[in-house]
Formats: structure tokens, C-alpha cells, sequence
């Protein structure tokens, strides 16, 4: 039985704010950082130093207020015949009545004897040397109370603390006791000793979580019975060899994966991810021709009208020998048309639909519906995808994203989906020539762009903001194409888009663009994804630190699209050196992978995967990026014991009550 130190109701309340209900809670609220405290001898201070030291006070302390609340506090100290003036700003309250009385200071030096405190206490130097837990805190907890609190929280649950790990993997990685650990992140003066007991809890945490998603896993897999689909693999093979290009190792064994799972009595849930360029969509075609061959209905859902139309004028000529049936439906069509293809696809006229959200609407009924796929999967919702999938019985799926991920973090965020990854691109292709312009003009590039654009090339350029605002200093798109469509007139066509335009508005702007019908799209991000322009060689992102690396590596991923040479240009006019830095990663490197992870080390995953991710759970120690060897190895080891765990009793009893905590991450 948990024991809880006697806590007042107040500081109880505050307390629970920071997730801390009983004394285990305390116990594991770790420090965030360790202070190594020592005292030197006054000879060996040098101005600036921080210093710490112990004195009697020889003068009481006097308050000099000045400013709106602002105050200073000066008394003296004597210490080895040496007498100190400390100054220490905004504590007013601090008492030194007493002549003599011991006062421990810690502070900088600022020569000629003066010190400026950070703190000042009444406790012994001795009591506080060496190293020292710095917890974070809320308002109303100070960190003498907290420190008492974990000392009276360790006498009173030392005796029951229990290993979670498995002895076996104690011994097999050299981790700590769970009772050794927990003594020494809050007591030891050993930074070895911390830094293993760190270790232990970090794999201990992500232990708990993997043991939790693979039972889940596990068990919807039994659950998720498929329909395993027959089909002649020659004929696959078959159509692969029509194809005008070879695919590549990574392209091939995403293949043999979607294939693998459409053969498999349970369902598949897959995704596929890969940088901008890849070829994922080959995949995807090649998973729906199986299926078909099979004799089931596929569809694949994109984000826009615009890339619908694309991908259904791409794979109607992949298919037009062979007579597959292909339809788009998309919400610009008329009611007679839709309802046409309602009927085809409702009595199996139609065996690959391409579309929109138009999809997932309640009039739309397949006969026998197989395979669902989404593109650029993060821009739907999960309950958008599971409106989908309803459309048929025990449906495959496959999952299309452009944001790639290491795949021990894919793992982690898709505890129960199976990942393919292809992370070369088609030989050939040309690397985007990417520059970082420091200023948030096009002046220092004129001529260049308009070189480009002379030799037939479109181009880009995005802005943060629509129109002028007060509160947001950036350049907008439309003050830039009225600048743009005075300064080119009668030599370049301008034409903007952006997200307050209804879509129909925008797929118009779009295939006005494709149709090469003006030269340059002045936008905002709404062309991050689902446009495929091949003419389009050119990007311009003004204000470039104010978007993500994952963002900008998407949009730069808009041009170079066809065998021509593509450009990106990046213009800021911000002097912060991290910004500047994060925008130099982008300038060095084209690989998604890298840039991803760089974004995710830098903003968190956000809303890099869609909503799916708002379950992920946040671990206190571990770091999904800096420790995917332990979260990988932690994943190896709950798979060990899920398959021997009535060797582990205690960790079953774990399971059972635990069961349904990451529920709604997982479904």
C-alpha cells in the first residue's frame, strides 16, 4: 500500500496540478537537472564567478525599495576574517535580525567584496554541498518543501518498491533495481550512479508503454479478420513490366509488403511513407490492381480536386489495355454525374474509384470494396479515414505520407500499423538547388528568376499571410501580386490562391497554372500538397523561419517534378542565428528523413502525422528521438514476453489493468 507524506490541503491542490496524488507520485516527479555545489577559498574567486560560502552577519538586513515592486535587500557577512556586502534584489521579505546569526549565500561575485545573491537560506554550507536535484515546481511548492517531501516520500515507500523489469533483463543490460534507482535520481552524489539509474527508468517507461501497445496490437490483429484476396501474381508481375521504369529496391519491397498483406487472412493496415518523389503512388496503383484481379473495387482518396483529376487521367492510362473500369468522384461534378457513378459503383461497374472527401459521403455504397488507400494521409482526420473504411467489410487499408519518420518513432506513434518505408528515389531524378537569401526580397535573384522564367520555367511564391495585417509582420499574397502584376506587366501573368477561396475557386487558379495559362502562382501553403505541376520549376518562400522544416521541404518538394532542373529560393530577413541555422539544414540537405527528424527534434510531433497522434504519451524521461535504441529494444523485449508471459505473473497483472490506457491512441 502506497504511503503519502501529511500534505495541507492547499499546497495538496497545487500539488495535483502537477500530476503528484500520493507518494509514489512524489517519487517519481524526477529532478529535471543537478546543481554541483562547492565551496572555494575567497584567493581563488575571480569577478563573474558563481561562489558559494557561509557567514555570520554582522549587520542586519535593510530594505531600499525602488521602481513599481522592485526592491533590494543589503546586509554584511563575515566569513575566515573576511567581511562581504550582499545585495540580493526583490526579497523583501528576508529577515536577518539577529548579530551573528548563520547565513549561507549563494551568488556571484562582483569584486571589491560584493556579492549579488540568488539565494540566501539559514541552513549549514555542509548540509547543502555536492549535487544537488533541481525539480521543476509550481508556484506555492518551493524547493526546500519539495526536497522534503521526496525524503518522506522514500521512508515511507522504500520497503515497497517492487522491480517492474524482469530480472533477466536487469542482469542483460546492467540496469539498476528499481528501489537503487529511484534512491539514487533523488539522493546520490554519484553522476554515474545517475546516469544508469536515468537509463533504468527510461527503458522501464517505455517497457510499460510497449508491453500495453503490443497486447493492443496483438489483439486487434485476432480481431481484425480479413478477407485474404486470390489473385495471379504473374499478372502483377505482368503489368509491373509495362511500366516505363524500373522500380526501385524500396518501391519493390513496399510491393512485396502490400501484396503480402492482401494474400493474408488478417486485415491490412499498413503505411506507406517515403520523401516527396519517391514513387509511392506506383505502389499504391500496383496494391489496387491485385485487388482487382482479386475481384474486389479499390479507391484511393486525395486531399484535392485537383490531384484527383491527376492520379485519374495517370491510372486510367495505366490500366486502358488492360480494361479496368476506373471513375472520379469529386464534389465539383454535377448530381447527374455523381449519381452515375453511385450506380456503377453500387452494382460493381466501376472496379477503381479515385476521389476526394466526396468518398466518404453517406450516398456512397461500393459492392465489394477491398482496398482503401489515403494520400498524404495526415490530411484527414481519423474520423474521416474510418468513414471510409465503412464502406466495406473488413477492408484493407493503406496509408500514403510525404512527412517520413524514423521508423522506431513510426512504430511508437503507430503502435498496431505496419510500416513500409522507401527511402530512395527513382534514379534520374535531379536534386532541387535550394538557397537561403538573407532578405525578404526578390531583388538580389531578379534576374535570375526572370532568366527561369524567360526559358519557359512557372514558379511559386508563398507567403505566410493572406492580406496586410498589424499583428503579423509578413509579406502577403495580396499586396505581393498586385507589386508583382505592376512591376511585370505585359511580361509575366500573375494570379494568386489562397485558403479563404472556396476549393472550387482554387482547383480553377490551379489548372489555370497547369494549363501554363499564367507564369507566376503567388499563394500561400495551400499548394504544400496535392498539386503536381511539371512546368512549376520554381519556389520562392518569403518570411521562410516562420514555417516548419518538414513544411518547407514539402513545399520545395512542389517543383522539380519532371526532368527539368528545380529551384528553391528561401528569403528572410530574421537575424536570429537558431532560425538562421534551422534554415541552413534545408540549404544542406534534400533527404525527408533527415529534415523530418531535425523538425521533430525541434517542434515536437505537432501535427506532423494528423490526429491520430493527440493520444501519444509523453514519457518523463525517455526521449522517443534521442532514445530510439531503448524504445527499440524495449519493443523487441515486450514482444519476448508476450509470447512467454506466464513466466511474468506480475507483468500479466500489469497488462490486465492497463489494458485500456492508450485505447483511444489506438483505435
Amino acid at each position: 500500500m502506497i504511503a503519502t507524506p501529511k500534505i495541507t490541503p492547499k499546497k495538496r491542490q497545487i500539488l495535483e496540478t502537477m500530476g503528484i496524488v500520493d507518494g509514489m507520485d512524489i517519487l517519481l516527479h524526477y529532478p529535471f537537472r543537478y546543481e554541483v555545489i562547492e565551496s572555494r577559498p575567497f584567493s581563488t574567486w575571480q569577478i563573474g564567478d558563481k561562489v558559494t560560502f557561509e557567514g555570520r552577519a554582522i549587520r542586519s538586513a535593510q530594505v531600499h525599495r525602488f521602481g513599481k515592486n522592485r526592491s533590494v535587500t543589503r546586509f554584511s557577512i563575515m566569513t575566515d576574517d573576511e567581511v562581504f556586502e550582499v545585495s540580493i534584489f526583490n526579497r523583501p521579505w528576508l529577515r536577518i535580525n539577529e548579530i551573528g546569526q548563520m547565513v549561507t549565500v549563494f551568488g556571484r561575485y562582483d569584486g571589491q567584496r560584493k556579492i549579488t545573491a540568488m539565494q540566501v537560506n539559514f541552513e549549514s554550507l555542509a548540509s547543502q554541498l555536492g549535487l544537488q536535484p533541481i525539480y521543476s515546481l509550481k508556484e506555492g511548492i518551493t524547493l526546500k518543501y519539495f526536497r522534503s517531501l521526496v525524503q518522506e516520500a522514500w521512508e515511507i515507500n522504500r520497503n515497497i518498491v517492487a522491480n517492474f523489469i524482469p530480472a533477466e533483463f536487469i542482469q542483460k543490460y546492467k540496469l539498476m533495481a528499481r528501489d537503487k534507482a529511484l534512491f539514487a535520481l533523488h539522493f546520490s552524489q554519484e553522476f554515474t550512479e545517475i546516469e544508469n539509474a536515468i537509463r533504468t527508468m527510461k527503458y522501464e517507461e517505455f517497457l510499460r508503454f510497449q508491453l500495453v501497445m503490443q497486447t493492443r496490437k496483438n489483439e486487434n490483429k485476432s480481431l481484425q479478420i480479413g478477407s485474404h484476396k486470390v489473385f495471379d501474381i504473374k499478372l502483377v508481375n505482368c503489368f509491373i513490366d509495362t511500366l516505363p521504369y524500373e522500380l526501385t529496391s524500396g518501391q519493390n519491397a513496399a510491393v512485396l509488403d502490400v501484396l503480402g498483406d492482401l494474400q493474408n487472412d488478417a486485415m491490412m493496415y499498413r503505411m506507406l511513407q517515403g520523401d516527396v518523389g519517391c514513387g509511392k503512388t506506383i505502389v499504391a496503383v500496383i496494391g489496387m490492381y491485385a485487388t482487382v484481379l482479386a475481384n474486389y473495387q479499390a479507391a484511393i482518396m486525395v486531399p484535392t480536386e485537383i490531384l484527383a483529376k491527376q492520379h485519374y487521367q495517370n491510372i486510367t492510362k495505366m490500366f486502358e489495355h488492360l480494361n479496368l473500369k476506373t471513375a472520379l468522384l469529386v464534389s465539383a461534378l454535377s448530381k447527374k454525374e455523381k449519381d452515375e457513378i453511385y450506380f456503377a459503383m453500387k452494382n460493381h461497374q466501376v472496379d477503381i474509384v479515385i476521389g476526394t472527401h466526396a468518398l466518404f459521403q453517406e450516398q456512397v455504397e461500393f459492392a465489394k470494396l477491398g482496398l482503401i488507400v489515403t494520400d498524404e494521409q495526415q490530411r484527414f482526420g481519423v474520423n474521416q479515414r474510418q468513414r471510409f473504411v465503412q464502406k466495406g467489410e473488413r477492408v484493407d487499408v493503406l496509408m500514403m505520407s510525404a512527412t517520413p519518420i524514423p521508423r522506431t518513432l513510426a512504430t511508437t506513434l503507430f503502435g498496431d500499423m505496419d510500416v513500409s518505408t522507401i527511402k530512395e528515389l527513382p534514379s534520374g531524378k535531379k536534386k532541387i538547388i535550394t538557397s537561403l537569401i538573407k532578405e525578404n526580397s526578390i531583388r538580389s535573384i531578379q534576374r535570375e528568376l526572370e532568366k527561369l522564367l524567360d526559358e519557359k520555367n512557372q514558379a511559386y511564391m508563398v507567403c505566410a499571410a493572406i492580406e496586410k495585417n498589424e499583428d503579423f509582420e509578413a509579406r502577403n499574397v495580396l499586396e505581393l501580386a498586385q507589386n508583382l502584376a505592376n512591376a511585370w506587366q505585359g511580361k509575366y501573368k500573375v494570379d494568386v490562391v489562397h485558403g479563404k477561396l472556396k476549393q472550387q475557386e482554387k482547383d480553377v487558379v490551379i489548372e489555370r497554372f497547369l494549363n501554363k495559362e499564367f507564369d507566376v502562382l503567388v499563394t500561400t501553403t495551400v499548394v504544400e500538397v496535392g498539386v503536381d505541376i511539371k512546368n512549376a520549376n520554381v519556389m520562392i518562400v518569403y518570411d521562410a523561419h516562420r514555417f516548419g522544416l518538414s513544411q518547407l521541404h514539402q513545399l520545395r518538394g512542389r517543383v522539380g517534378r519532371s526532368s527539368r532542373q528545380g529551384y528553391c529560393y528561401l528569403l528572410t530577413n530574421s537575424k536570429d542565428a537558431e532560425s538562421l541555422k534551422r534554415l541552413e539544414i534545408l540549404v544542406q540537405n534534400t533527404d525527408g528523413f533527415e529534415i523530418a527528424l531535425e523538425d521533430l527534434k525541434l517542434r515536437g510531433p505537432g501535427d506532423i502525422l494528423g490526429t491520430r497522434q493527440s493520444g501519444i504519451p509523453s514519457f518523463i524521461l525517455g526521449d522517443v528521438f534521442s532514445d530510439n535504441n531503448i524504445l527499440e529494444q524495449s519493443r523487441l523485449d515486450a514482444q519476448e514476453i508476450l509470447k512467454n508471459l506466464t513466466k511474468y505473473p506480475e507483468l500479466s497483472d500489469y497488462l490486465l489493468e492497463n489494458s485500456k490506457k492508450y485505447s483511444s491512441y489506438l483505435d
